[in-house]
């Protein structure tokens, strides 16, 4: 049987795409180009890059980008998008938890979920951190999204994410959330990309920033710093708060 996010994004790229929270690339890639300082010689990793969103819109703007995932159907649909608009992005079919890079990077990003926080073990969370360490240059920085523990302590996490849905976008039934291990059960049901309807039984660990600034100490980042997170607006001026339900994370070694 394949791990609840394998289930999910089989066959689930066209669809991914039309989600809301994918709307706020161009104001993230804003953000990263300010933070890799406009430098177009840089070349940068994006870890989890699903359909290719941020890559893309990277390489449009000059940068030189590869992108793993470990979706076969969404690496397809990213380099069928690459190749409409006309730009080089090196795509591969590789497993956060164990891919290894030949050059090491000047920049990762890790967006959205991308990869971490969804395994099924804490170990595994931090396979992904480590590795992205590794492909990194000394000096190079790490800028990743994922899930603030504050938030479900004070919101109730299936009403956001239900919030304005359309009438095809995922949704969330029998959420709960365990306050001892800081994981969320719930329920997705999904359409993918030819109208089939699945309800897949998803396991998200959420994350305290104590947490995630501890990790990335014992990885030997030098600074760590740790922003609330607005979708297509990130920004350094955000400060985290229970109101946010991802958080911002810039490291570098």
């Amino acid at each position: 049987m394949k791990p609840w996010y394998e289930e999910l994004f089989t066959n689930y790229a066209e669809m991914y795409d039309k989600e809301s929270f994918t709307k706020g690339t161009m104001g993230e890639v804003d953000f990263l180009e300010r933070e890799f300082g406009y430098d177009k010689t840089q070349t940068i990793l994006d870890i989890g890059c699903g359909t290719g969103r941020h890559a893309i819109e990277l390489a449009k703007r000059g940068y030189h980008v590869t992108g793993i995932d470990l979706s076969e159907s969404q690496l397809m649909k990213a380099k069928e998008k690459a190749q409409r608009e006309r730009v080089d992005v090196n795509f591969m079919q590789q497993d956060a938890r164990a891919f290894r890079v030949e050059h090491p990077y000047d920049g990762a990003i890790m967006m959205c979920e991308g990869a971490f926080p969804l395994m099924e073990t804490d170990e595994m969370n931090y396979r992904i951190l480590e590795n992205a360490e590794k492909s990194l240059k000394k000096g190079g920085k790490f800028i990743f999204t994922t899930l603030n523990a504050l938030f479900p302590l004070y919101h109730s996490v299936k009403d956001f994410l239900n919030a304005n849905k359309g009438p095809d976008e995922t949704t969330t039934q029998q959420n709960t959330f365990d306050l001892m291990t800081f994981r969320e059960t719930s329920m997705l049901t999904v359409a993918d990309d030819f109208g089939n309807k699945r309800v897949i039984e998803c396991h998200e660990r959420y994350y305290t920033p104590s947490e995630i600034t501890w990790y990335l100490k014992t990885l030997e980042f030098k600074t760590i710093a740790i922003y609330g997170c607005q979708l297509g607006a990130f920004s350094r001026d955000r400060q985290l708060t229970t109101d946010d339900y991802e958080m911002l994370v810039i490291a570098e070694k």
